[in-house]
């Protein structure tokens, strides 16, 4: 299913209880963005999870995946919809600098107000109106799809394990080249992390775990491990699957490839029970 943010891969009721997100690889910048920018369009990149979206197409078999197409300079999915900038935003509620998010202080609000390299990016501020306009649109819509899956998926199987599929820009030497996020320990039981870790660790990929990501919105939201349904953030850093100039795919994206269908088959593996017949036996 196509909306006019964001695309829906793979069956619903999904035949997997695995699901798959992929809130900032969008590459869909509207005219009343550009028309907005004082930086050149190139400037606006640094934003994007560059092609970690075709990283994930090719790694899905049977998991629902729901990919952003709308770019992340637009609207930020991770992100809570108070997440407004006032430097930005005519519309952002009154609220004391301590009070805000480090990302928001950062410039990384609902609408990012800034991009590294860059700088600040508007021309203007935008209205109410237009801010509004965009959690209507793109914001809640991308939400309600995810949350509609993980639903659907619990129903069917009892649990639902939701990977949000992120890149990195690459962390330094001695950095991990991934990142596994579960907001320390508050949204999927260990043994789902440590499945992950363990394909990594299997392929030679070095990780971290909640640092210096332990995921965001999307997780704090949709994720109860306590009704069984579980949200993790992977975060890989873009050189293990870019061209030198990030900017397309490179000598390693089949191997990136391989170890996101890995974890999709090792999640599915932990989320289900034995099947009946094998118990019985």
């Amino acid at each position: 299913m196509q909306s006019s943010s964001f695309e829906r891969l793979g069956a619903m009721p999904p035949v997997s209880p695995v699901v798959v997100s992929v809130p900032h690889a969008g590459r869909d910048y509207p005219l009343a963005l550009k028309t907005a920018l004082r930086v050149p369009l190139a400037g606006l990149l640094p934003l994007e999870d560059r092609l970690v979206d075709a990283v994930a197409r090719a790694a899905r078999t049977d998991q629902t995946t729901i990919v952003q197409t709308r770019a992340r300079a637009w609207i930020d999915l991770n992100r809570r919809e108070d997440e407004r900038d006032p430097l930005l935003d005519e519309g952002a509620p009154s609220m004391p600098l301590a009070q805000q998010s480090a990302k928001l202080r950062s410039g990384l609000g609902l609408v990012p107000r800034r991009a590294s390299g860059a700088g600040d990016l508007w021309a203007r501020r935008f209205t109410d109106a237009d801010v509004t306009a965009r959690i209507a649109n793109d914001h809640r819509p991308y939400h309600a799809a995810l949350a509609s899956a993980l639903k659907a998926a619990h129903d069917r199987f009892g649990v639902a394990v939701l990977l949000d599929v992120h890149s990195m820009p690459p962390l330094g030497p001695g950095g991990s080249r991934i990142v596994i996020g579960d907001r320390f320990g508050h949204s999927a039981e260990p043994r789902f992390v440590a499945r992950i870790e363990a394909e990594c660790v299997a392929r030679g990929f070095s990780t971290a775990i909640n640092a210096p990501y332990a995921g965001g919105h999307i997780l704090e939201r949709h994720a109860c491990p306590a009704a069984n349904v579980h949200a993790v953030q992977f975060e890989l850093d873009r050189t293990l699957y870019l061209d030198r100039k990030l900017h397309a795919p490179g000598p390693g994206f089949a191997r990136v490839v391989d170890l996101v269908r890995a974890i999709l088959a090792a999640l599915t593996d932990e989320a289900l029970p034995v099947p009946l017949a094998a118990a019985a036996e």
